[in-house]
């Protein structure tokens, strides 16, 4: 079954600021990382299972996929796919207060 991928507005907000930081040092890497970014989440709409998932909720339904360097964070529904967070992989996963 085919999901609906959904950003939340934290994670959409964790992106951006991801991105306005890579643009600093490279406009064009920072172009390059959004839409991969973007296109790697679009997969988890018929493979959301393939990530693993995260260490720190211990939930099956929880999980994690690594591009480049970050965590991209989402849970999975039965007719979506909810983006949770997007943070560097040094970072532990702390869910958002208002989610």
């Amino acid at each position: 079954m085919v999901k609906t991928v959904i950003w939340s507005t934290p994670a959409a907000l964790d992106l951006e600021r991801a991105v306005t930081y890579i643009f600093e040092d490279s406009p064009a890497y920072a172009i390059s990382f959004y839409n991969t970014v973007k296109e790697r989440s679009r997969t988890l709409s018929e493979l959301s299972e393939r990530g693993r998932v995260v260490p720190e909720h211990n939930d099956n339904r929880v999980r994690e996929i690594f591009i480049h360097r970050y965590r991209l964070i989402y849970e999975i529904k039965e007719e979506e796919v909810i983006i949770l967070s997007f943070i560097h992989g040094a970072q532990l996963y702390n869910q958002h207060e208002d989610d």
